[in-house]
C-alpha cells in the first residue's frame, strides 16, 4: 500500500497538477470547476475508481486504495466534490446496484474521469428527509414523467447525468414507494438554477417538469429505493474525506508561524485529528474485510466531521482577520486554506447524514438507548 500511495502522491505533486488546483483555487467569484484534468489523469492509470472491476475502469483494488486516494486528493488541495459524488456516492450505487446494461453504459466514463454525476435527494422545507418525498413519477405508457423541485445539490449543473428519487407509489410505510432514478441533466424537463452560499461551491436548484425516464433508468427495484439508499450510506460514511481535511488544515497551522500560547490547544486538536484518521481507517478496514459496522461508520463520520469543524474554527481564531482572505487575494496566507475550510466546515456535520442523526444511530442502535 505504501508503494500505491507513493505512485498517487508522486502524480498529485507534479507541476501540472499543482497549477491546476492552483487555477481552480483563483477562479473569478460565481465560477468554479467541474472535471479536472487530474481527475482523467488519475482514470488513464484506473486509479479513479481503483477498486472497481477492471471491465468498468478500475484495477480491481480494494477499498483500501480507494481510501488512499480519496485521502491524498484532498490533502495535496484537489477539489474533491465531483469526484466524491460520482464516483464514491453514484458511482457505487451503480455498481452494487445497477443492472449488466447500466453499469457498461455508465461506470467506464465516470472511472475514467470523463464523465460525472449528482445526487437529487434534498427538497425544499424537507430537506433529506426522504419520508416526506415530493417529487413525483406519474406513469406514462411504459415509463414515467417526474415532477419534483430539487435543492441544495451540488455540482449538478457541472454533471452529465443525476441520481433522483422520486415517489412512485405511496402507501403506509412513508419509505417504500420511493424509486431511484438515473436521469440525463441535459434534458428537455430538467433545468438548473444556483443557490449561492458561503463555501467554496455553488448547490443547484434542480426543477423536474415532466422529464421522461423508462425503466431502464431504474436503479434497484421500483419502489424500493430506500434499499438501495440504505445500502450506499454506510459504504460512504468513512470518516476519511472529513478526518483528511482536517489533517490538512492543521498542517498549514504547524507550517504558519504562530504564538507559543496556542500550542497546547494545538496539540490537543493534533490528537484529535489522529484519532479522526483512525477510526476512519478502521471503518475502511471493516469494509475491506467484508464485515461493515454501521454503528462504528455513524462514530467515525460524526467525529472526523466535528474535528474538521474545529480544526477550521481554531486556524481563524489563531490566524485571526488574515486568516479569512481567500485565495484570490495575494495577501492570503496559507494558499486561502482557512478561509475555504471554515466555510465549508458546517457542510461537513451536514452531508451524508448530520451529527445529530449520526449520535441519535449511535445512541439507539448501539448503545440501546430508548428513541
Amino acid at each position: 500500500m505504501d508503494d500505491f500511495r507513493a505512485q498517487v502522491c508522486e502524480l498529485l505533486c507534479e507541476d501540472a497538477v499543482r497549477d491546476e488546483v492552483a487555477r481552480a483555487r483563483r477562479m473569478p467569484s460565481g465560477q468554479e470547476t467541474g472535471l479536472l484534468d487530474v481527475y482523467r489523469r488519475l482514470g488513464e492509470r484506473g486509479w479513479l475508481a481503483v477498486n472497481w472491476p477492471v471491465e468498468y475502469g478500475g484495477l480491481g483494488a480494494t477499498i483500501v486504495q480507494k481510501a488512499i486516494v480519496t485521502e491524498e486528493l484532498i490533502l495535496h488541495g484537489v477539489p474533491d466534490t465531483v469526484h466524491t459524488l460520482g464516483i464514491d456516492i453514484v458511482g457505487l450505487a451503480i455498481a452494487l446496484f445497477g443492472t449488466d446494461e447500466q453499469k457498461a453504459r455508465l461506470l467506464p466514463g465516470l472511472a475514467r474521469g470523463e464523465t460525472t454525476a449528482s445526487v437529487l435527494f434534498s427538497e425544499p422545507d424537507i430537506g433529506s428527509d426522504l419520508a416526506s418525498l415530493t417529487t413525483r413519477a406519474e406513469p406514462d405508457g411504459e415509463g414515467w414523467r417526474l415532477y419534483g423541485h430539487k435543492r441544495y445539490s451540488m455540482k449538478t449543473h457541472a454533471s452529465d447525468f443525476a441520481l433522483c428519487a422520486a415517489r412512485t407509489s405511496t402507501g403506509p410505510v412513508a419509505y417504500h414507494g420511493i424509486t431511484l432514478f438515473l436521469i440525463p441533466l441535459r434534458s428537455v424537463g430538467v433545468s438548473i438554477e444556483p443557490v449561492w452560499n458561503l463555501s467554496e461551491e455553488r448547490f443547484d436548484d434542480v426543477t423536474l417538469r415532466g422529464i421522461r425516464v423508462t425503466r431502464a433508468d431504474v436503479l434497484g427495484e421500483v419502489d424500493d429505493g430506500w434499499q438501495v439508499i440504505n445500502g450506499v450510506l454506510p459504504l460512504e460514511r468513512t470518516g476519511i474525506d472529513s478526518a483528511a481535511k482536517a489533517a490538512r488544515v492543521l498542517r498549514a497551522l504547524l507550517s504558519h508561524p504562530t504564538d507559543p500560547a496556542h500550542a497546547h490547544r494545538l496539540l490537543d486538536l493534533d490528537a484529535r485529528v489522529r484519532a479522526a484518521r483512525l477510526l476512519a481507517w478502521r471503518c475502511v478496514e471493516n469494509l475491506r474485510a467484508g464485515r461493515p459496522d454501521e454503528v462504528h461508520s455513524a462514530s467515525a463520520k460524526w467525529y472526523a466531521s466535528e474535528v474538521a469543524k474545529e480544526a477550521s474554527a481554531l486556524a481563524l481564531e489563531i490566524t485571526g482577520l488574515d486568516g479569512i482572505l481567500d485565495a484570490r487575494d495575494p495577501m492570503a496566507i496559507a494558499d486561502g486554506v482557512f478561509d475555504a475550510a471554515f466555510r465549508e466546515a458546517p457542510g461537513l456535520t451536514l452531508a451524508a447524514g448530520t451529527s445529530e442523526i449520526m449520535l441519535y444511530f449511535v445512541g439507539t442502535s448501539g448503545l440501546g438507548l430508548p428513541s
